[in-house]
């Protein structure tokens, strides 16, 4: 037996045994539900058989599809700007020790403040509709994706850059061939969390002050007094940041294995 196929076996394997512990816990909240809803009752946690039947029959009304979508391109834009303003501003503080050193405590302050006490304000900036959604996502997402930033551009090896020189490698051929390899993991990294918090402050953006949107389908079911609408929102939520941090997970693991 040849070592390609010892290893494509051993990957066989795993990927067997990621479904099998994925089915376990599937498995387990499903359980773990149930008895909640033995204990709480229908008002207040609906039962699984009931609450999945009555997210296959939502998720393809009209109304519900308007709601994801008016979330999906808010979630977008704020994403987007996120990316590209956190990353800029890490860059700018990695490659500047003065400007790492001022900027570092002031965003780090930040980053610990409840952002929640500042979306009066932002109403009052951006005001009611997608600006202020938008605005929210991106006050939560910058901060891990520019402190991450600058970290990675912080911790590259100084021998790589005095490698560099000695190669004569030209500014561009240092950048491409010597920082991006050693700063894309960790970079990475922050992506990964900057897009779970982007996706968070859309959503509480969308709960306080908005019309449509997902957040503010969970804000209208816990007025109207409705579980099922209120889980199937969640249910939908949980899956697809579950889904889209697995595979930047992945790609985090395979850089890191690559670095």
């Amino acid at each position: 037996m040849s070592q390609a196929h010892v290893r494509q076996v051993y990957v066989r394997q795993g990927y067997v045994r990621q479904v099998f512990d994925t089915l376990v816990i599937v498995a387990f909240v499903l359980l773990v539900w149930q008895a909640l809803h033995m204990v709480a009752g229908d008002t207040a946690l609906t039962a699984p058989g009931p609450t999945l039947g009555f997210l296959a029959e939502t998720v393809t009304t009209g109304r519900f599809l308007e709601n994801v979508a008016a979330t999906a391109r808010s979630f977008a834009l704020a994403l987007v700007l996120s990316y590209l303003v956190g990353l800029a501003i890490g860059v700018w503080m990695g490659a500047s020790r003065l400007s790492g050193e001022v900027g570092e405590p002031l965003l780090i302050a930040f980053s610990s403040l409840p952002k929640i006490t500042l979306y009066p304000l932002v109403l009052l900036i951006f005001g009611l509709g997608v600006a202020s959604k938008v605005a929210f996502g991106v006050m939560h997402g910058i901060l891990p994706v520019s402190l991450m930033t600058m970290n990675a551009i912080r911790n590259i090896p100084p021998a790589y850059l005095k490698a560099a020189r000695t190669m004569n490698l030209t500014p561009r051929q240092t950048v491409l061939q010597v920082m991006l390899p050693a700063t894309l993991p960790e970079v990475v990294s922050g992506l990964r969390i900057g897009f779970t918090v982007t996706l968070l402050g859309v959503l509480l953006g969308e709960m306080f002050a908005a019309k449509r949107g997902l957040g503010f389908l969970i804000i209208s079911a816990i007025d109207q007094v409705q579980p099922q609408m209120m889980l199937t929102v969640a249910i939908l939520l949980f899956a697809f940041a579950a889904l889209s941090n697995a595979a930047l997970l992945w790609l985090e693991h395979r850089l890191h294995r690559r670095a």
